[in-house]
């Protein structure tokens, strides 16, 4: 009650953010999953975290439509006809939108909407109009910086004129990621790039290793996760390796004893959370998302996330010299590879019940971490203030980007002067891929708009909230807690341009 009463009288908070707050805490009432007791023991030590999903899931945490269907056949529950021109089809759009749910409660994707909206362009003028509207909209109503947008890895006219909008709008929301392959044009990429450079997005994300992974029927969605189209996640858990590494006597200790028994007692978790969901929630059979073939059961999957490897791994190297810790020595890069490959393995071993969209197995997410996680790194990250150069940082990464169909990434902080020079980076780009790197994502200096982890924030709104003023998007203060805890604006300046 507590709680509640302290909500209502929050200031800081718009009407929006407290209805919402006022429902979390809520199903916070409940006690409906009857976990095991070691899993609550691992709840309460910080090992097993489920992101504030609740206690009784009655939506999936990520919905993926398929918009493309839903612009070929429009909505009979919503009563929408499909679109003849560019303003019938935002308007559709934005309408389908306040009805599609997820965790934060509002989309956390939101189509590639460049192939879209590209049919529909006649006069570019006007479609520029169209489109900035549209991007406005979403920025102004769908207030949390994990909805998600793609486009690519063809050039198109609408891509190019929402790269456009983006560097003149700034804004923090939607999110966007470039789908970029061989087919994607030198010409369209460095717009994405000089796109980056002025307001964090897009991110490129290896087109072929996801298609590989996933098929050619996915997305990007929330922060940076590979779900497929029509489908997407019941749950997201994460694992704190670097928490978990403190139980254990050894490194030998934990990649034989620790280890398994924690991914063991995470699964079962997960378990519960989706079988509630299919068995009880009634989801499945009350959405019209799935009456309409926009979201089908078989095409959903869960995610098995992790953090904290860094951390893990120097807790057992034990040592304080940089040329020893993970990033930078031989022993801590390979001790860090063994821990993953063990994780994939003994995440593999589990039967995850309805997963069909991933041969009923958990699928690994390298997670991106939360404003109160202080002093420990996102999913396979080196620590901010550690980094290598580029080269080297690259390199490292990549290593353990397969492991992660679902999902990893590394950012990198580039100098303003960058800017004159958007070709370098591209150049990166490419060579990071090479090394089978999945997801790569960028930002200047001199960004308002920044990326924190998978999100994105304005630093002058969080200057705002820093001051006790109101904010209208909630991530802000997310953003504000790790500025404070996880050192995000202290990132290695990248200068060699």
């Amino acid at each position: 009650m507590t709680n509640i009463f302290n909500i209502i009288k929050d200031t800081t908070m718009t009407y929006e953010q407290k209805v919402m707050s006022l429902a979390r805490a809520a199903e916070e009432t409940l006690n409906v999953l009857n976990i095991s007791e070691m899993a609550q023991k691992y709840r309460e030590e910080g090992i097993i975290c489920d992101l504030n999903e609740g206690n009784a899931p009655y939506r999936p945490r990520y919905i993926v439509p398929d918009y493309e269907r839903f612009i070929t056949n429009g909505s009979e529950f919503l009563g929408i006809k499909p679109p003849k021109d560019i303003w019938e089809a935002v308007n559709s759009l934005l309408i389908l939108y306040k009805h599609v749910p997820s965790i934060t409660s509002f989309p956390v994707y939101i189509g590639n909407i460049d192939t879209l909206l590209d049919r529909f362009i006649e006069d570019e003028d006007e479609a520029y109009k169209a489109i900035k509207l549209f991007l406005t909209h979403i920025d102004r109503t769908i207030t949390d910086s994990f909805c998600h947008a793609n486009i690519g890895p063809k050039d198109t006219k609408a891509g190019r004129l929402i790269l456009k909008a983006e560097r003149e709008l700034q804004n923090a929301i939607p999110n966007v990621t470039i789908k970029y392959s061989d087919e994607t044009s030198n010409e369209f990429a460095i717009e994405a790039i000089n796109t980056a450079l002025v307001t964090a997005k897009p991110s490129f994300a290896n087109h072929k290793m996801f298609s590989d992974d996933l098929g050619e029927n996915y997305a990007i969605v929330s922060c940076y996760n590979g779900l497929n189209i029509a489908g997407g996640s019941y749950t997201l858990v994460r694992l704190n390796l670097a928490g978990l590494s403190k139980t254990a006597k050894d490194e030998n200790d934990f990649i034989e004893n620790k280890l398994p028994e924690a991914v063991k007692v995470m699964a079962g978790y997960m378990d519960k959370r989706v079988k509630f969901l299919i068995e009880e929630s009634g989801f499945f059979e009350s959405s019209f998302l799935v009456r309409e073939n926009l979201v089908e059961k078989d095409n959903f999957t869960a995610m098995f996330g992790m953090f904290g490897l860094a951390e893990c791994v120097n807790h057992f190297i034990n040592s304080d010299i940089k040329e020893d810790r993970f990033g930078h020595s031989e022993r801590a890069n390979e001790l860090g590879l063994r821990i993953i490959q063990k994780l994939e393995e003994e995440v593999n071993k589990h039967e995850a019940p309805y997963c069909n969209a991933s041969n009923n197995r958990y699928v690994l997410h390298a997670q991106v971490g939360i404003d109160t996680d202080e002093g420990i790194s996102p999913g396979c990250r080196i620590p901010i203030g550690e980094e290598p150069e580029i080269h080297q940082h690259l390199i490292q990464s990549a290593k353990f980007h397969k492991y992660f169909p679902s999902g990893i990434g590394d950012i990198f902080n580039f100098d303003s002067m960058a800017k004159k020079n958007p070709e370098y980076i591209l150049d990166i780009i490419k060579g990071a891929f090479k090394e089978e790197m999945r997801y790569f994502s960028l930002y200047s200096t001199d960004c308002d708009v920044i990326r924190i982890t998978g999100y994105l924030v304005k630093r002058s709104e969080i200057e705002k909230l820093q001051k006790g003023e109101q904010v209208l998007q909630d991530t802000v203060a997310f953003g504000m807690g790790a500025v404070n805890n996880n050192n995000v604006l202290e990132r290695k300046i990248r200068k060699d341009v």
